[in-house]
């Protein structure tokens, strides 16, 4: 799948005890009517480069290729699930001046 929306958290990123690195995005998709669907994105630093998240930030526009996930653990509150999209590319997307 590819999305375009806007990056609306300040992207976290995680060293797993493997020692892989992820770094989780939070992204705002506009959906039909005048909705925002907010989805977690995963970019593993193995898969997607951690050049191509360099710069990104809250705010920014941004393009990702990836695929829709559903993921189920065990917490202290029982059986959980988490539904993301894995991404396997991102790409900033530029922004055209208007000056």
């Amino acid at each position: 799948m590819v999305l375009a929306g806007t990056v609306s958290a300040d992207p976290v990123e995680r060293r797993m005890p493997s020692g892989d690195e992820v770094t989780e995005l939070r992204l705002s998709v506009p959906e039909s009517g005048k909705r925002l669907l907010p989805l977690p994105v995963a970019a593993w630093h193995a898969t997607v480069g951690k050049r191509a998240l360099k710069g990104i930030g809250k705010g920014d526009d941004v393009l990702v290729h990836g695929t829709l996930v559903r993921r189920f653990y065990r917490s202290g509150a029982g059986a959980r699930s988490l539904t993301e999209v894995l991404a396997t590319g991102i790409k900033k997307l530029e922004t055209a001046d208007t000056a």
